[in-house]
């Protein structure tokens, strides 16, 4: 079990969050591909986060990470999700002539992974009682 800590917690919260560009263009190859890679890395560094395992495909992105407590899992992806947008659209002006105002769609995709079952947790709170 891969446990972290902050000051206040100790903590195993792990999301898998997937996402794609407006349209659905196939934008992330080469040179865009790597530097989104860059800046994804960068974001969860900023904010304490660990990757896991990080995918980018031409027209999605697929992010495993570990996040500390205090964010909840629709900030984690507003964070990741608006710093990178607004880094590639910095950096490569001719997003805006693709996409305009916004790189990502408003839609994600986000499961959470532990390292144990719901019935394992609701048996050991049961179980609380008899001790």
């Amino acid at each position: 079990m891969n446990v972290n800590k902050t000051r206040y917690s100790i903590y195993n919260l792990n999301y898998h969050i997937a996402w794609i560009p407006k349209y659905r263009k196939k934008l992330f190859t080469g040179q865009m591909e790597l530097r989104l890679g860059e800046i994804i890395r960068e974001s969860c560094i900023r904010n304490n986060i660990s990757i896991l395992a990080l995918e980018i495909m031409p027209d999605h992105i697929h992010l495993f990470i570990s996040a500390p407590p205090r964010w909840s899992p629709s900030e984690i992806v507003n964070i990741i999700k608006g710093y990178s947008s607004r880094k590639m659209r910095q950096e490569f002006l001719q997003l805006k002539k693709i996409i305009k105002d916004e790189l990502w769609t408003r839609t994600y995709f986000i499961g959470s992974a532990g390292t144990v079952t719901s019935e394992t947790i609701r048996k050991y709170i049961a179980e609380q009682k008899n001790l």
